[in-house]
């Protein structure tokens, strides 16, 4: 019976772990469309670039009233 009591705190981490990997797949399946399209954005960004040092301040967009006026 000495056996029985390291089986416990054994038992209890396999548990912990697999509910943790339960969790994390349930998450990424509920997510997926979210995480595909958050991933794909990462992979096609430029790390080198920094949005603070543009000279314009990020205003490149056109806004409604220049395209009305064209």
């Amino acid at each position: 019976m000495g056996k029985s009591t390291e089986a416990g705190p054994l038992k209890s981490v396999m548990v912990v772990f697999g509910a943790l990997a339960f969790g994390w797949l349930a998450i990424e399946l509920a997510f997926k469309p979210f995480l595909d399209k958050a991933r794909s954005a990462l992979d096609k960004s430029d790390p080198t670039r920094d949005p603070d040092d543009d000279e314009d301040g990020g205003t490149t967009q056109k806004s409604l009233s220049d395209e009305e006026a064209a």
